[in-house]
């Protein structure tokens, strides 16, 4: 058989359909923030050790992250001290003395989920022992054993071949373990992210979301040209994400260093309407309040865990730098991002919702994501003025109201 007839044979017998992450996953991710510090003994606070999670665990339960859906506490690379005699994995005895599963049992104690870290490789990125073919079921075993919740699979030193029989194995490996564990796959990027090289309704049955392109660093020029890629190629991405599978546009940096308040209130926005995972990285023992109010804007969270799972689209592009966005949601309601490339002052954008292409004759009301706003009385023919200040957005939740002439006998 040629090969790419065996993959898809080969996946047929390995769909993942673990029921899992119906919606976008929320968590606390580690990489973006902490990266690969094991710098220990000059900075215990901020090194990749058990202190570090156990202290984020505790940031998640008490702090409101958890309550409004942030459930997954996330290690990233370097956590790994070798393999042992069996050939099993091990974290670093001086960082994580404790093991794995004692962090496991920990976050559960607290209600939330743990995810770990491995590469499809013969090393992760940062040069730790990977997880090669012939120890992928080891690996999961290992994983489901410590009752870990999610696994992020990296690609660095892998070939194509590899990843090819490695991410379904592993698929297949984690269905196996009977422990039900979110499957991250780093897979795309590796491959380009785009067809034919990527071929997405395979990897809608493999796994449960994947990294489609680069990682994330902290900067607003990091974040526009993850926007810039996910946009330009929507046609291809946008249908192949629903319930279960996502594409994944990287962490949110929101509460770091390199966004502005306009900025971070656009980020999250943004991969709201995508339909993205929200995986923070940043260090939620010190975040600001204006921060915190940003992740934990109720409505926006509501927005990005609609059950319908639809990713949004840019279907405007403005001549004056201004770009709008939606995403449609259960119950006929929608949201509406209007983001704003300007760099000079804030810009007030005249429209209307047919030319948002809204079609359908009722009447709108729109609640203002950030502000709280309410504008009532939206008809798809009601001019409108939304003001978007530089590197900024606007973001509204429309739905539906009842026109009231009707509705009285």
């Amino acid at each position: 058989l040629p090969p790419v007839l065996l993959l898809v044979l080969v996946a047929q017998v390995l769909m993942l359909d673990n029921g899992l992450l119906r919606t976008p996953p929320m968590g606390w991710l580690a990489w973006e923030r902490f990266r690969c510090n094991t710098n220990c003994k000059e900075d215990p606070k901020n090194c990749i050790s058990e202190r570090l999670f156990l202290e984020m665990a505790d940031r998640l339960a008490q702090d409101g992250w958890r309550d409004l859906g942030y459930i997954y506490l996330n290690m990233d690379d370097c956590w790994i001290g070798g393999r042992d005699a069996s050939g099993r994995l091990v974290p670093d005895p001086k960082r994580f003395p404790h093991g794995i599963a004692f962090l496991a049992d920990y976050a559960h104690s607290l209600g939330l989920k743990l995810g770990i870290y491995g590469d499809m490789g013969n090393l992760t990125c940062m040069g730790y022992p990977g997880t090669t073919l012939d120890k992928v079921v080891l690996d999961a075993q290992t994983f489901a054993d410590w009752k870990v919740d999610m696994l992020k699979l990296d690609g660095c030193f892998s070939t194509p071949e590899e990843r090819a029989e490695g991410y379904p194995k592993m698929a297949a490996a984690l269905n196996a373990t009977g422990r039900p564990i979110a499957y991250s796959c780093s897979w795309p990027a590796y491959e380009g992210g785009l067809p034919p090289r990527v071929n997405y309704s395979l990897l809608a049955e493999i796994c449960n979301l994947w990294r489609n392109y680069d990682d994330i660093q902290d900067s607003w020029g990091s974040v526009l040209s993850i926007l810039d890629w996910f946009v330009e190629h929507q046609n291809i991405l946008q249908p192949v994400a629903g319930p279960g599978h996502w594409n994944d546009p990287d962490m949110l940096l929101i509460g770091n260093f390199g966004l502005s308040l306009d900025q971070a209130q656009a980020q999250m926005a943004l991969w709201t309407v995508l339909a993205a995972p929200l995986f923070m990285s940043t260090d939620l023992r010190t975040i600001t309040p204006q921060n915190m109010d940003i992740l934990q804007n109720p409505l926006i969270i509501r927005i990005n865990q609609d059950r319908l799972g639809i990713q949004g689209r840019r279907i405007r592009k403005e001549k004056s730098h201004i770009e709008v966005f939606v995403k449609p949601l259960s119950n006929e309601a929608s949201a509406i991002v209007f983001f704003s490339r300007r760099t000079d002052m804030p810009y007030r954008y005249h429209t209307s919702l047919a030319r948002l292409n809204f079609s359908k004759s009722l009447t709108y009301e729109a609640q203002d994501v950030y502000t709280g706003d309410v504008i009532s009385g939206l008809r798809v023919d009601t001019f409108f003025t939304v003001v978007i200040n530089p590197s900024g957005v606007v973001m509204w939740y429309l739905y539906p109201i009842k026109n009231l002439e009707i509705s009285q006998p």
